[in-house]
């Protein structure tokens, strides 16, 4: 018998119907009194260890290799954590008539996460992008975005995050950077294991995220929140979403041939330049809105779906350019003076 496979045809990631089946189950049975708190430490203790094994799969060598690109790196956070917040800030004119106040606080927050990982370096690789820079940026990102996210969302949502406070930022930090850095100093224990079993270790991975969500939505039912949504805020929710995916994925793109990235790096560099982490944003929003969490990571769950649909596309697309010669020609004079100036080109 044929091992079933998801159709390469079908446009929605399977991931996002057990995350949208996860909303579902949240809806009809959500968690309440101990049963809650029981899934809100189960989820606490989830995402510790999905941090944990982000640390132990990332290789000391290559992320000190990675600095080396500190131009490349620089540009991916700028993109992450300037360029977006801006755009955000550009959308508040779309508020109240277009998006709703809480719906527009969602989509700045949206805007202030950290980059992804697996997403950015897979489809870098599909693209034929430079995979190790990809690797490096986006663990830069998460790392970055534990201490960034919180201080961004306490300047810019002001009332909004009414549970951001010094005690916030120590949560997440015990939440996420702590273990992070656990697993690097566990790598050379486990980084074996982890590399052998990545497979499965990635499906905690994933219902990691699931467990978070079903404790946010749960918790947005129990308190009634979903009323102050409607069908038309939810499209043009979609729209405005679509359209700062567009402008990121362009800024990047052409951002980067501006700034005399090469083919591979300008790859990387629109790949971890234009997304946002599921994974890092879904438990710093349990941190800093608590019972408002719900609402609040629902741009960022449609915007991540858009982004891989849309990013799947770019790459697949990427992989058959035709390289162009006079960029080959630029990639090699670059290569000769900085061979000549170092002895080495940084990757």
């Amino acid at each position: 018998m044929k091992r079933l496979k998801w159709p390469s045809w079908m446009p929605i990631d399977p991931y996002i119907l057990l995350l949208l089946g996860t909303v579902g189950v949240a809806a009809l049975l959500p968690a309440r009194g101990t049963a809650a708190e029981v899934a809100s430490g189960a989820s606490t203790a989830a995402i510790a260890f999905l941090f944990f094994l982000y640390g132990a799969r990332l290789s000391t060598r290559e992320a000190l290799d990675g600095l080396k690109h500190w131009r490349l790196h620089l540009t991916v956070l700028a993109c992450t954590f300037v360029v977006f917040p801006l755009l955000g800030l550009a959308a508040r004119g779309l508020e109240p008539v277009f998006l709703s106040p809480s719906l527009y606080t969602g989509l700045l927050f949206l805007t202030l996460v950290p980059s992804t990982i697996q997403s950015s370096i897979a489809f870098t690789s599909m693209a034929r992008g430079n995979v190790p820079a990809a690797i490096c940026a986006g663990s830069f990102s998460s790392l970055a975005g534990i201490v960034i996210t919180p201080l961004l969302a306490a300047s810019l949502l002001g009332g909004s995050v009414g549970g951001f406070s010094a005690d916030s930022l120590l949560k997440i930090v015990l939440q996420l950077l702590v273990p992070f850095v656990a697993g690097q100093l566990a790598r050379r224990w486990i980084g074996g294991f982890v590399t052998r079993h990545k497979r499965i270790l990635g499906l905690v991975d994933r219902g990691s995220i699931l467990l978070v969500v079903y404790v946010a939505f749960s918790e947005g039912m129990v308190r009634g929140i979903w009323s102050q949504v409607s069908p038309l805020r939810l499209a043009g929710l979609l729209v405005v979403e679509a359209v700062l995916l567009a402008v990121m994925l362009l800024l990047t793109w052409y951002g980067a041939k501006v700034l005399r990235f090469d083919r591979a790096d300008r790859i990387a560099i629109q790949f971890a330049g234009s997304k946002k982490s599921l994974a890092s944003g879904l438990p710093m929003a349990s941190v800093l809105f608590g019972p408002e969490a719900s609402l609040a990571v629902l741009p960022l769950m449609l915007f991540h779906q858009m982004q891989l649909m849309v990013c799947a596309v770019i790459a697949k697309r990427r992989a058959h350019d035709p390289v162009d010669e006079q960029e080959v020609t630029e990639q090699r004079d670059e290569a000769i003076r900085t061979s000549v100036g170092t002895g080495t080109r940084s990757g």
